[in-house]
């Protein structure tokens, strides 16, 4: 019954919004006032303040103007209660140190004086002072205190934080301050063994070995949450994530976005995310000077073709917040290319943009658009990339994917294009696919372009030498790019599965999106022309390990994985690109530039247009063996075309 009272009284004060200040400062000159009398009372006992209430009472309330001073000079009323911390102690204890001062400076001025007041002495005025300041202390901690008993919601996860230092205790006090709590803190994990058995914060600090197995088990935990600091520690520990994901554990994680919003150090559950299996791939990070690259790009006309793709939608946002004069933006795909549109309306209205809806091959519309907004800077991404959907549409290969870069390479040197930066792909090395040798084939197009460029053999418009310089990024798969292998084993996990792996074996490498764009950034505007930069994509994954921690990251006990064969024109192994055989150095540790052979542009001009008009008959076999002519790598795996190999 009685504690059935004192939670309805918790519940009726903490669902106020606050008490208003002036009920603080009562409280705490209530405190004070009853510290007096308590002090008075320990050196002369009960008879004697009680004969002389009146005076005494009179003489606190004196001294308690002294108190008001500290008060207002801090603000200690100002707060609320129920979320007080240490800082809000600290002003306290000033406030009453000022008070005390003042106090004692008046006491000994007046102490001669004939006043109807009790004369205390100096070290009594220190008791009452002291006392006061740890009664007020105190009924902070205790509000605060009380409130996370009350509200401490039991829908709230048992939770684990990761790492005791670098964030770790300050998102343990985030969690803490939560109302309604999502977590519910019940230690920390470390891998450094001085923390062993040790306490923080009231509770133990774990090891982060295969003893925490039966801890987990133990203590029920739901939920470990990892703060922006401790990022890419936990995320190269695969084994302590296999057994967290094993065990059931939901994992958060704070988002590296916050950084720029918040001091980190500080923590926040507002910057906390579930983790996808993205977040747990190990990466190295990626530094690129953003600041050097946005200052080539302000005030410029830029062209960006396939800017409703996963890579260049993000090209766009990465772009546009440095301020360029235009952006011209091309896509064939209309409704991706109308939510660009809205995009650029809502997130940048202050950055002029032109949408267009058309295709890359379209000789006509492509040169009226040069002729109109004469960029200064194109970033080629528009592509045709599923391989299966190449392997049997190879006309449509060569028209897209060949042609459209032929026709923007080629009004680039026309119209005075500064640079031109055509984004490829780690199948363009030694492809085994039609889609890979169509982006090999643009490779050598814009390679032997740029080297005409410069023996000065090709012309502008207006006859002037062209100036244009030609860049290609080569790198690999992209996480969560529309059509990859992550959203669509997503899509089946959600659909009872089963999850559907070419092969045990195959291995991918993989990259964020924006880490992509930067480096592709970085290497087109710092390229001086000429060069095949690839990209160090960092370490393998195997596909079918990704299924599995997929599943098991779901909670689904009953979606299987199925081996389906490997695609036409699949590889088990994507090509190394960064390795310092075929590769030399650059300006940047994540780039290097790759060393193939140089061809004659003016052979390789010939076999395009012999190439492009083939692919006019729609004759899959003629078509594919042209290409092979083109490049003599290129070995079908798996494909109808094999039989072109023997």
């Amino acid at each position: 019954m009685r504690m059935k009272f004192i939670n309805k009284l918790a519940n009726w004060y903490f669902t106020r919004r606050a008490l208003p200040y002036w009920m603080v400062l009562l409280i705490d000159c209530l405190i004070c006032y009853l510290s007096g009398l308590f002090v008075f009372w320990l050196y002369y006992r009960g008879a004697v303040t009680l004969g002389n209430l009146g005076i005494l009472s009179k003489t606190i309330l004196l001294y308690m103007v002294f108190n008001l001073i500290g008060f207002r000079l801090f603000r200690t009323y100002s707060g609320i209660i129920r979320y007080s911390s240490f800082v809000d102690l600290m002003h306290v204890a000033m406030a009453q140190g000022v008070s005390l001062i003042i106090a004692e400076v008046m006491h000994y001025v007046v102490y001669g004086w004939q006043l109807q007041f009790v004369r205390l002495e100096g070290r009594q005025i220190v008791a009452m002072y002291v006392v006061a300041t740890i009664g007020m202390m105190i009924f902070r901690v205790l509000v605060k205190t009380v409130y996370d008993v009350v509200f401490a919601s039991d829908t709230g996860q048992r939770t684990l934080i990761y790492g005791v230092r670098d964030g770790g205790a300050a998102l343990a006090k985030a969690i803490r301050n939560e109302k309604p709590a999502r977590f519910l803190l019940k230690g920390f994990i470390s891998h450094d063994k001085k923390y062993d058995k040790h306490r923080l914060m009231g509770v133990s600090v774990y090891p982060a070995d295969e003893r925490l197995g039966a801890i987990i088990e133990a203590q029920h935990i739901k939920a470990v949450l990892v703060s922006l600091l401790q990022v890419e520690r936990f995320r190269n520990d695969t084994k302590l994530q296999d057994l967290l994901i094993g065990h059931g554990v939901h994992i958060f994680m704070e988002e590296p976005a916050q950084r720029f919003v918040k001091d980190s150090s500080q923590g926040s559950t507002d910057a906390l995310k579930e983790v996808n299996v993205e977040d747990l791939l190990p990466r190295d990070p990626i530094t690129v000077d953003m600041p050097a690259i946005g200052a080539m790009l302000k005030d410029k006309v830029i062209l960006i073709t396939g800017s409703a793709g996963s890579i260049g939608s993000e090209m766009v946002r990465q772009i546009a917040v440095y301020h360029p004069k235009n952006l011209v933006l091309i896509d064939q795909a209309e409704t991706p290319q109308h939510d660009i549109r809205l995009m650029m309306h809502f997130d940048y209205p202050d950055v002029q943009a032109e949408t267009i809806v058309t295709s890359i091959a379209k000789e006509g519309r492509m040169e009226a658009i040069f002729r109109k907004y004469r960029p200064q800077y194109v970033f080629h991404a528009a592509a045709y990339k599923h391989v299966p959907m190449m392997e049997d549409n190879p006309a449509e290969s060569v028209q897209n994917n060949i042609k459209g870069t032929k026709v923007i390479a080629d009004l680039s040197v026309k119209y005075g294009v500064s640079k031109m930066v055509m984004i490829s792909t780690d199948k363009a090395v030694n492809p085994t696919n039609v889609m890979g040798c169509s982006k090999r084939i643009c490779e050598i197009y814009c390679q032997s372009l740029n080297r005409a460029v410069a023996e000065g053999s090709v012309k502008q418009e207006n006859g002037e030498p062209a100036i244009t310089q030609f860049v290609t990024t080569r790198f690999g798969n992209v996480l969560g790019s529309n059509g990859s292998v992550i959203p669509l084993f997503r899509k089946q996990i959600a659909q009872g599965g089963p999850v559907t792996v070419t092969d045990p074996r195959i291995i991918r490498f993989f990259m964020l999106i924006p880490e992509a764009c930067k480096l592709v950034l970085e290497a087109g505007t710092h390229g001086r022309g000429g060069e095949i930069f690839v990209f160090d994509m960092g370490k393998p994954v195997r596909i079918a390990d990704l299924a599995k921690r997929m599943i098991m990251l779901s909670g689904r006990k009953d979606v299987q994985i199925e081996y389906v064969g490997l695609r036409a024109g699949e590889k088990l192994y994507e090509e190394v690109l960064s390795n310092t055989e075929n590769t030399l150095p650059s300006f940047h540790p994540k780039i290097r530039i790759a060393q193939v052979r140089e061809y004659d542009y003016a052979q390789v001009e010939r076999d395009i247009e012999e190439l492009i008009q083939i692919a006019n008959t729609y004759d899959p076999m003629a078509i594919v063996k042209k290409m092979k002519e083109i490049v003599p790598e290129f070995v079908s795996n798996n494909s109808v075309y094999s039989v072109l190999d023997k």
